[in-house]
């Protein structure tokens, strides 16, 4: 009895979780470089870095707005979404409940690991 109870409570979180939602954290770490691989200030999103750095993004649909002032680099740059691979793995196996999960967490996208800004 103990076995079935087991068995069915794990089918159950296995059919109610997205896989993305699971294997992925709501921040995505990417490397921000510049084309010249000199030091520029650039915002993504709003938020001052000074690239070449790594930075936390928030996993969304939406694309990474990075802007610079300074003259030397392109004064935007995007950065679109792409829906990350586990995504498609959850289809096949959790259906319509997982991938309803990662949907609507935003985990199911992700940038490129490295974007690159262009600058002179």
């Amino acid at each position: 009895m103990k076995k079935i109870a087991l068995i069915t409570a794990a089918l159950s979180v296995s059919l109610l979780s997205g896989c993305a939602t699971i294997l992925n954290d709501d921040l995505q770490k990417v490397n921000l470089v510049t084309s010249n691989g000199e030091k520029a200030d650039l915002q993504v999103n709003g938020q001052t870095v000074t690239a070449p750095t790594v930075i936390d993004v928030k996993r969304t649909k939406d694309a990474l707005m990075i802007t610079s002032t300074d003259g030397k680099c392109a004064q935007s740059t995007v950065a679109n979404s792409k829906v990350d691979p586990v995504f498609f793995v959850n289809i096949l196996s959790g259906g319509a409940f997982g991938s309803t999960t990662d949907y609507s967490t935003e985990k199911m996208w992700q940038y490129e690991d490295k974007i690159e800004v262009n600058c002179k």
